[in-house]
């Protein structure tokens, strides 16, 4: 079983969900700027805001992030250091990990999740659709 490439899988999905976080933090207040209306969907300001809700819980109750604990097993398994896992493995790791104390994780992830929830507040999602008009009938004479 190909273990290690398992091990990068789960790091590129891990930098997949930071990436949602920051990322549609970013574009969700360029697109209140911009009147773009697809950033105040429902579906994806509750999954962005329940995707950083998560990390935040997690930090505060000291659980470690499941895709760590599933990365570094899948590396003892493979019998690899990340530094011994593929370029693209490596990468990604270095980007996503930081060396500092988790009270500083904590406070960021605590603090954007504020973010977030502010957010949702000065630019809130439509939580019911817009209702169209309807059609005209048409009359056969």
């Amino acid at each position: 079983m190909p273990y290690g490439l398992l091990a990068d899988l789960i790091v590129v999905i891990h930098v997949a969900y930071v990436s949602f976080v920051i990322l549609g933090q970013l574009v969700i207040v360029i697109g209140a700027l911009m009147r773009w209306g697809w950033v105040r969907n429902r579906w994806f300001r509750a999954l962005h805001f329940l995707a950083i809700a998560i990390v935040a819980f997690e930090a505060m109750a000291g659980i470690t992030c499941p895709l760590t604990d599933w990365e570094d097993d899948l590396r003892a398994a493979a019998g690899q250091d990340v530094t011994e896992g593929t370029f693209i493995g490596r990468f990604m790791h270095d980007v996503l990990f930081y060396d500092a104390p988790s009270s500083v994780f904590t406070a960021c992830y605590i603090t954007f999740a504020v973010l977030v929830l502010l957010t949702l507040v000065l630019v809130p999602p439509r939580w019911r659709s817009t209702p169209t008009a309807p059609s005209p009938q048409r009359v056969c004479a």
